[in-house]
Formats: C-alpha cells, sequence, structure tokens
C-alpha cells in the first residue's frame, strides 16, 4: 500500500465511522425533545421514561463523536499538511464556529442531562433543543467546508499563491446549501429509521410496548417525512453538480459520452475501457432532465473530460446507485408508514411489518456511506477541485500504513464499546415496570 492510498483509507474509515457518530449526535436530541415535550404536555410517564433513556443515548453518541471528530482534525494535518497549509486561513472559519457551536452543545447537553427536577421545566426543555439545534449547527458548518473543496470560493488563485481570501464566501459557497440540505435530511432518515428500527424489533419481543409504540410513533413519522423530502433535495444537488463539477455527475451516471437527450441509467456494470455499461436500464431523456431541467438538454460525457482527471467510474457508479435504491425504499416505506397512521390501520403494528421496519433500521446508513462514497471519490483526482490534487496534497512523512492501522483499531474499539453500551440502554427499558399494551390501542 502506498502512502497515497494509506492516507485516502486511513481518511475513508475515520470519516466513515465519525459520520454516523455525528448523524446520530444530531438528530437524536430532536426525538429527545419532542418525547420531552410530549411529557410536559400529556404528564405521561412514558414520555419521561422515553426521553431520559433516548438522553442517555445522546450522551453517548456526543462522547464518541467527539472523540472521533477530534481525531479526524488531527489526521487533516498529519495526512494532507499542503493543503491545510493554504486551505487553513481560508475555510478556518467554519472549524472556528464549529467549535463554538460544539461546546454551547456540551454546556446545553450537561444542563439537560442533570436538569431533571431542578429547573423551571419549561427551561429544562429548552436546553435540550438546543443540544440539538447546535449540533445541527456543527454538522451544516463541517459540511459547508468539504462543500468549499467541491466549490471553491473565496479566494484567487495566482501564479500557485491564494490571494484575496474572503472566509464569508469560502464558507457560503456555491455548494454548501445543497450539500447541507441533503445531508441534514440524509441524518434525519437515517437516524429515525434507525431508531424506527430498534424499537420496532422491541415491540416483536413483547416487552413495554407502550413506550416502544410511543418511541416507534415520534422516531418513524420524523424519518418518513424527510425520506419523501429527499428527492428534492437529491435533485437540487443533481443540478447544482451538473453545473459544477460535469465530471462527478458523468461518473455518478456512467455517462460516457456527451449527448442531448441523455438517458438515465438503472443499474449496469460501467466497463471504462469500452465506455459502455452492460446490463443497464436506460430512460430515455431522464438524465438531461434531471441535470438541466429540459429532456432535450445536452449532458456531458466523460469524452469531454482529460482522461487524468476522470474519477473512478464503477465505485462511483455503484456508490450512487445503492445511494438512490436505499433512499427509494425508505421512502416508500416511510409512506406506507404515514399513510397507516392516518387512516388508523392496524398493518402497521403487525409483526411483519415491525419486521420490515426492523431490517430498515441499517439503510439509512448504507445511503449515508454510500453518498459519502460519492461525494468524495467523484471529486478526484482532486482534493480542492480544480485547484490541488489529491497527490499534490498528501503528507511526505513515510509509514503512513502504520497509522491507518493504528486509527482502524482505535475506530473499531470506539465502534465496538459504543454498541455494547447502546445494547445495555435499550435492554434497559425493559427492565422497568412492564407497561405492555395491545398494539392496537
Amino acid at each position: 500500500m502506498d502512502d497515497l492510498l494509506a492516507a485516502r483509507s486511513q481518511m475513508a474509515l475515520s470519516l466513515g465511522f465519525h459520520i454516523i457518530f455525528a448523524c446520530i449526535g444530531m438528530i437524536m436530541p430532536f426525538l429527545m425533545a419532542i418525547s420531552h415535550y410530549k411529557y410536559l404536555k400529556t404528564g405521561k410517564e412514558k414520555y419521561k421514561t422515553l426521553s431520559k433513556a433516548w438522553s442517555k443515548g445522546v450522551a453517548i453518541f456526543f462522547v464518541t463523536g467527539a472523540v472521533s471528530g477530534t481525531m479526524l482534525s488531527f489526521e487533516l494535518g498529519l495526512l494532507w499538511p499542503e493543503f491545510m497549509k493554504h486551505a487553513g486561513p481560508i475555510f478556518g472559519m467554519p472549524f472556528s464556529l464549529e467549535g463554538t457551536a460544539f461546546f454551547i452543545e456540551a454546556i446545553a447537553l450537561g444542563f439537560f442531562l442533570y436538569g431533571w427536577n431542578k429547573f423551571n421545566p419549561w427551561f429544562h426543555w429548552f436546553t435540550g433543543v438546543v443540544v440539538g439545534i447546535s449540533g445541527l449547527a456543527s454538522g451544516i458548518l463541517v459540511v459547508s467546508a468539504n462543500a468549499w473543496m467541491n466549490s471553491p470560493a473565496g479566494f484567487d488563485f495566482v501564479n500557485g499563491e491564494y490571494i484575496n481570501i474572503d472566509p464569508i464566501a469560502a464558507m457560503f459557497n456555491d455548494a454548501w446549501f445543497t450539500q447541507a440540505l441533503h445531508m441534514v435530511l440524509a441524518a434525519f432518515v437515517a437516524t429515525c429509521f434507525a431508531v424506527g428500527g430498534i424499537h420496532a424489533f422491541m415491540l416483536i419481543k413483547g416487552k413495554n410496548k407502550e413506550i416502544h409504540k410511543s418511541a416507534l410513533k415520534i422516531a418513524l413519522t420524523i424519518g418518513a417525512i424527510a425520506a419523501i423530502l429527499q428527492p428534492l433535495s437529491g435533485d437540487l444537488s443533481a443540478k447544482d453538480v451538473a453545473q459544477r463539477q460535469p465530471a462527478k455527475l458523468a461518473a455518478m451516471e456512467a455517462h460516457f459520452h456527451t449527448e442531448e437527450k441523455a438517458p438515465l441509467i438503472i443499474g449496469g456494470i460501467p466497463d471504462e475501457d469500452s465506455q459502455t455499461v452492460k446490463y443497464a436500464i436506460r430512460i430515455p431523456g431522464a438524465l438531461s432532465f434531471l441535470a438541466h431541467g429540459d429532456f432535450n438538454a445536452e449532458v456531458t460525457g466523460l469524452d469531454q473530460i482529460p482522461k487524468d482527471q476522470h474519477p473512478p467510474v464503477l465505485i462511483t457508479h455503484f456508490a450512487f446507485q445503492i445511494m438512490v435504491a436505499c433512499g427509494t425504499l425508505l421512502m416508500i416505506v416511510g409512506i406506507s408508514w404515514l399513510f397507516g397512521e392516518w387512516r388508523k390501520k392496524n398493518y402497521i403494528y403487525s409483526n411483519k411489518y415491525l419486521w420490515l421496519l426492523a431490517l430498515m433500521t441499517p439503510l439509512g446508513f448504507i445511503a449515508v456511506e454510500a453518498g459519502w462514497f460519492v461525494t468524495e471519490l467523484g471529486r478526484q483526482p482532486w482534493i480542492l477541485y480544480g485547484i490541488m490534487r489529491t497527490s499534490e496534497a498528501v503528507t511526505p512523512m513515510p509509514g503512513i500504513v502504520y497509522s491507518f492501522i493504528l486509527y482502524a483499531a482505535i475506530y473499531l474499539s470506539l465502534t465496538a464499546i459504543v454498541t455494547l453500551l447502546l445494547i445495555r440502554q435499550i435492554n434497559s427499558l425493559d427492565k422497568d415496570q412492564d407497561l405492555s399494551l395491545p398494539l392496537n390501542q
């Protein structure tokens, strides 16, 4: 394994783990706050029990996210010193503000965890809301930094020098809104369906049905709404990428040849040597419409991109297809849930449907991971799109492979610890007084 591959693999591993911790840490406080609100409005103990249980999960992921995020900040300087040398002064503002948001989140979480029966009830609830808002702000600020890598702004690049730096313009670059919107909705979908899937499984086990049913309603209702909105944000992202990064769109769609009325490719196996896609379903004109809002529009193919600037088509295309497939399935399930809730259908609490929800537990995070593969691999060979190649930014320090092994061991250990803590926390709900009720009540 050469140093560039080792460095990229280490970042992929770190981001792959951290993004799961970060998504859950961003979204779980909102679920906690909704449950707490219901407790304050109804006085029902089940909502208080649920709020406390979810708050412990928030604390677990807050700590884990802090550890993994700190490691990532060190890795940026360790693995990509040439990139950070130039990029740090330009997009340092989002990271500084993210640190402020993290600080506020930590204080608010402390107030919430230890404020039961000590604060005014509504102030106590408000601290939980602040945890969610500050966590969400942290995520958006980090995404804006990644968006800057896809859409460089806030400086002039003249004779190899970065001059006329404007951090505000860098933070609010052309890609930040669509990327942030898509990522936030993805985090809601992934987290809510995972939480809903876990509580569906607990309902199948048959204990504390009242608590788990309430948890299922909160999580899946929010997740279903986000899943329905997600394709709209995806459409905005696709149109934005078509304008700014035509090579990425071409790799996502395995679109080798520039043409009008470009077909949308579903599935298929791209062959980069022959520039063909085998076994694919093609919808004529659909890619032109999705990219430019016109069925007859021309879509740039990889034949218009220099060969040495092609992203890895096979992996990017497969990752994009996986993301879309998972998102579509979750949207369909979400619609079926909302319809069942609206019409008071008993099928949403049948064992078969609960098993379906349980099987959906990892699907949102698979989509999130696939989406990040598309974002990062689709930008290659650039670390800063159109300006700095990834190979130019990597550290000259030898032995990166050993760092990769060390970080892999740390993240695997973190994952094992978090999994054990969550299993213990989930099982603790069933050790309380059995509040079982028939599911159709």
